[in-house]
């Protein structure tokens, strides 16, 4: 993707996990997105133009052709598959018949056109893919025409040809109303750097990490802690992230109430993170609509962050109420700068940390050596059932 963001960092997560058990690892990607910031072993054509994608997003001939190469020279024992639909395309499926596949479900676009599991009212999507989305408004007649026969692709390529992972049960729960059979396994999560220390600001401080989108919240976020501002003058607010709100939200961040208060901040890798990480209060995720995971909000938890996010999706897992954070209402914006009055008042994490324990639960139920054990315990079964070549 061209903003990488959870999935993103979880591949490259698990292809250095898979290289450090020993495993050789080739990495297709499509040129559309930053190509792993150029370290994809194959790179297939792709397109950020509506135009392209409306015919590569059924079928991408670049991308079967590199992937039957990449088959032929390399001759994998298993194959794993996530992100396709918007660049690779069901195409991918086809290179690979006969391997064991398996797919990484990280987000809804196989069950959702729309990407986000939100109707237009704003309310979550519980309903299956299909003529539901035409008749919600979610799709004009010639998009829902155009995603019929990309959506018989999909389908038939995971309920026939791949094992499907979900992120979440949540995730998990949504396949299932589509039809597809799929088991949760927990997703990993980069544990703290050596060098990694807590250190509470003196006044509230908040941070957002991820895309800046409307989905996320980012600007519902904004007016929230402009009216926490008018409380507790000395709060901040900082964004870390790149997305298609951005100028919109540098723009609104120069009120005059806010002047000085808010900073927005282009997407950092790894490391530099955490600095933003250290002195927070409270990481807020107000995510519209359900998240399939959350992926920064256990970065969060795994270095005693608490965070706010959204009653919804796979925070619902993520969180405990009162223990690891605060989960507010879907859309809910005076539930929202309640939370965020909690925090800054200290009436809710007085000291800005989280209990070790709980960290230490949840840093060994994401941990990349756990997660590497059992994909590979999964991998050695599917290869056991099929007959040897």
């Amino acid at each position: 993707m061209r903003h990488a963001g959870g999935a993103e960092r979880y591949v490259a997560q698990l292809r250095a996990g898979l290289a450090a058990a020993g495993d050789q690892v080739r990495l297709l990607t499509s040129s559309a997105g930053t190509a792993a910031d150029g370290t994809a072993d194959e790179v297939a054509w792709g397109s950020e133009s509506l135009v392209a994608q409306s015919v590569l997003q059924l079928a991408n001939p670049s991308a079967w052709r590199r992937a039957s190469s990449l088959r032929r020279r390399f001759a994998p024992q298993v194959v794993f598959v996530g992100m396709f639909a918007n660049h690779l395309s069901p195409a991918i499926f086809a290179a690979f018949r006969g391997l064991p596949v398996f797919f990484a479900a990280t987000d809804f676009k196989v069950v959702c056109p729309t990407f986000a599991k939100v109707l237009p009212s704003g309310a979550t999507c519980e309903v299956r893919e299909g003529r539901a989305c035409l008749k919600s408004g979610c799709l004009s007649p010639l998009h829902w025409l155009r995603e019929q026969p990309r959506y018989a692709l999909i389908r038939r390529a995971l309920r026939g040809t791949a094992r499907v992972l979900a992120c979440s049960e949540f995730v998990r729960g949504e396949l299932a109303r589509n039809g597809i059979s799929a088991d949760h396994l927990a997703l990993p999560v980069e544990p703290p750097g050596p060098a990694f220390r807590r250190a509470p600001a003196n006044d509230p401080t908040f941070v957002f990490a991820g895309r800046l989108a409307a989905q996320k919240g980012v600007l519902p976020l904004l007016a929230a802690f402009s009216r926490l501002r008018r409380e507790l003058p000395a709060a901040r607010l900082r964004y870390l992230g790149d997305g298609p709100q951005r100028a919109e939200l540098i723009d609104a961040a120069r009120a005059p109430e806010l002047r000085g208060a808010v900073e927005v901040i282009p997407w950092q890798a790894g490391p530099r993170v955490e600095e933003f990480f250290r002195d927070a209060w409270a990481v807020v995720q107000p995510t519209r609509g359900p998240e399939p995971l959350g992926l920064v909000a256990l970065e969060a938890i795994v270095r005693g962050v608490p965070v706010i996010a959204t009653r919804n999706g796979g925070f619902l897992e993520t969180i405990e109420q009162g223990r690891s954070g605060l989960l507010v209402g879907d859309g809910d914006d005076d539930e929202l700068l309640s939370a965020l009055r909690s925090v800054a008042s200290r009436e809710a994490f007085p000291d800005h940390r989280l209990d070790s324990a709980l960290v230490a639960r949840v840093a060994a139920r994401h941990s990349l050596s756990g997660h590497v054990t059992s994909l590979r315990a999964l991998f050695a079964e599917e290869v056991a059932r099929r007959p040897t070549r």
